[in-house]
């Protein structure tokens, strides 16, 4: 069974609620004129597992607590309703509401980039923490710049394991050869900072020397699951206008069949090296880290004559920080606590469709 949502474009719902506050603006700031990241005012995304309700009593109530500030809630008009991007995806999404706010001051004072980073911070820390106590730890907040919603991002950027799928494939790999702990110590001495990325891949590698280049086909067959959402996910970017990338520290044939399956634009892999029927253990020199997945996306922005403004990154490891820095949005994904810190936007309680509502967007199921 087949579910339709709908996707209304939500740039002229945050742009009404903007221009409601147009007359707070510090002298001489014109929200026609300033460029969007200089505009002290904050877009406020709560998603929350139902049957949770009030969110906006909740919101209103921090607020009250805060001197100078005040929200203004989100509302799609009814032509963007009219307008939107139907969806069909074969399971249901998370049960979830997503709830969305303009922060600004009462009356706001301008900002240096410096301070509106800091003020975020302190924003996210601050509200998250007062919605987990009230919300059973059941919401995703969202903290971003008035800018980043309304920017026309057109580049989204994915890895691959444990973000558009479910497992790791070197260690799917090795757990099929019976090789699963020699390839988990390497792991883990990388962890502890004992050996560098490349080093820790080389060696992890040259484990599958011998091993029949068949098993691939058996492992994308019998173990190879798609992250909750992530059709949606691709489908719903893809109606937008977006250029989707899978980006992998990953294999070559999974990373295609990933692409392929879910009508991923584009991707980029580490080379599987195959001497006959088995894998060699070799790798190139050129391997994918966090530094090549950060240049990559540079390059195919360039290519699609897009700034840096435009992007949009989404990963779960340590090696995906690079690119989701030098993106507008870096999205982590049910990730480890130190990407989730330094990510833009955390999502922990849905699938990958949580990417949309990072993005400011929202789904309605549609019959």
């Amino acid at each position: 069974m087949s579910i339709t949502y709908a996707l209304p474009k939500h740039s002229q719902a945050w742009q009404n609620a903007l221009n409601s506050v147009a007359n707070v603006l510090p002298i001489g700031m014109s929200i026609t004129t300033a460029p969007l990241e200089q505009l002290p005012i904050f877009a406020i995304v709560v998603v929350v597992k139902r049957p949770h309700g009030n969110v906006d009593s909740l919101i209103q109530a921090w607020v009250d607590t805060q001197a100078n500030w005040q929200a203004i809630i989100v509302h799609d008009d009814e032509n963007a309703k009219t307008n939107a991007h139907l969806i069909e995806v074969q399971e249901p999404l998370a049960d979830v509401s997503v709830h969305r706010y303009l922060l600004a001051q009462a009356q706001c004072i301008q900002m240096s980039d410096g301070e509106r980073k800091a003020a975020t911070h302190i924003i996210d820390e601050q509200l998250s923490t007062y919605l987990a106590d009230r919300l059973d730890n059941d919401a995703d907040v969202h903290i971003l710049s008035v800018g980043q919603v309304l920017h026309d991002h057109r580049l989204a950027c994915f890895d691959m394991d444990s973000t558009l799928i479910e497992q790791e494939v070197i260690v799917e790999i090795a757990r099929f050869c019976g090789i699963e702990d020699k390839v988990l110590e390497i792991t883990e001495q990388a962890m502890r900072g004992e050996i560098d990325f490349a080093t820790s891949f080389a060696r992890r590698v040259a484990l599958l020397e011998g091993v029949l280049a068949s098993v691939i086909d058996e492992i994308i067959a019998k173990r190879i699951t798609f992250s909750s959402g992530a059709y949606a996910a691709i489908k719903a970017l893809k109606a937008l206008g977006y250029h989707t990338v899978l980006i992998s520290g990953g294999f070559t044939p999974f990373a295609q069949y990933v692409a392929q399956t879910l009508g991923i634009d584009e991707y980029h892999a580490n080379t599987l090296s195959v001497l006959g029927d088995e894998l060699t253990g070799q790798i190139d020199d050129n391997i994918i880290d966090g530094n090549k997945k950060a240049a990559i996306v540079a390059k195919i922005a360039n290519a699609h004559s897009l700034g840096m403004h435009q992007v949009v990154c989404v990963g779960d490891g340590a090696n995906d920080l690079p690119m989701m820095h030098i993106s507008d949005i870096g999205i982590a994904y049910h990730a480890k606590p130190i990407v989730k810190a330094k990510a833009d936007a955390a999502i922990n309680i849905t699938g990958l469709e949580g990417v949309l509502y990072a993005l400011g967007h929202r789904f309605d199921v549609h019959t």
